[in-house]
């Protein structure tokens, strides 16, 4: 196996946001007195919303992507103002993503971000969504949109480098991580990815400069010594290479990179 390939498969992801609702309610009370038909019948669906609403989040947080979309798609049809309506948009999608349905999330984020321009958490997870769907070219347009909205996001450079790292270009994902360390220098995540952007490029001194500060801000980051074996690989330390992917097998709570680590362990 080529450690080009094992690095990519354990060294770069991307992971969906968490359901939020995005605002509260008031705690309900007795309905008012009023004979009007038109507002008995707003009362009714402001009711019915709030209620969604709370089972939806309920499904999400169990997991049952099946019950939450039930709820959320009627929430939509049921057209609550903003911001529930993107709101609603949001969760549904994240539920829909959850249960393998790309495009549906996709349609879904992109029509909170037309009803709210500044809903960053659906600017984000339409990176995430477009990244698992594997369409990098819309991946790129939506974490170059997500820099745009919050520039100063530590998510949004992120996401952006993780994607151009996997459209290979090396420049953009340098930058994003460079400009990540640069804001917190004990932020081992991006040391690590900024390695990674240097292990493609081949410059293994600079990887192996990054790996280090990442070990020594986190010493049992274990896909940080797993990524530092392969740089003693590449530059023919073959027993410093051993001892790297020893300690990363021992140090891995993820079982794909610890059978990775003993088996190339053995090769040495």
């Amino acid at each position: 196996m080529r450690l080009h390939a094992v690095l990519g498969a354990v060294g770069l992801a991307l992971a969906l946001g968490t359901p939020a609702l995005g605002q509260t309610y008031p705690v309900a009370t007795d309905p008012p007195r009023t004979t009007d038909p038109n507002r008995l019948r707003a009362l009714a669906v402001e009711r019915e919303i709030h209620e969604r609403f709370a089972r939806g989040l309920s499904a999400e947080s169990r997991a049952d992507w099946d019950a939450a979309i039930a709820e959320f798609t009627r929430i939509i049809v049921l057209d609550p103002a903003e911001p529930r309506g993107s709101t609603a948009r949001y969760d549904l999608a994240i539920a829909q993503a959850r249960s393998g349905d790309y495009h549906g999330a996709r349609l879904g984020l992109e029509d909170a971000l037309r009803r709210d321009p500044g809903f960053a958490a659906a600017a984000a997870n339409l990176v995430t969504v477009d990244a698992l769907d594997g369409d990098l070219a819309a991946a790129r347009a939506a974490a170059d949109r997500f820099v745009a909205l919050a520039p100063a996001s530590a998510r949004a450079r992120y996401e952006r480098g993780i994607v151009a790292l996997r459209d290979n270009d090396l420049t953009t994902a340098r930058a994003d991580f460079r400009a990540l360390v640069a804001g917190d220098p004990a932020y081992a995540v991006a040391h690590y990815d900024l390695a990674v952007v240097e292990i493609h490029d081949q410059h293994f001194d600079a990887a192996e400069t990054e790996l280090e500060t990442a070990l020594a801000i986190d010493s049992g980051y274990a896909r940080a010594r797993f990524a530092l074996g392969t740089v003693y690989v590449r530059t023919g330390r073959r027993s410093d290479a051993r001892v790297a992917f020893d300690r990363a097998a021992r140090d891995a709570s993820d079982v794909t990179l610890r059978s990775l680590a003993l088996d190339l362990r053995d090769r040495l």
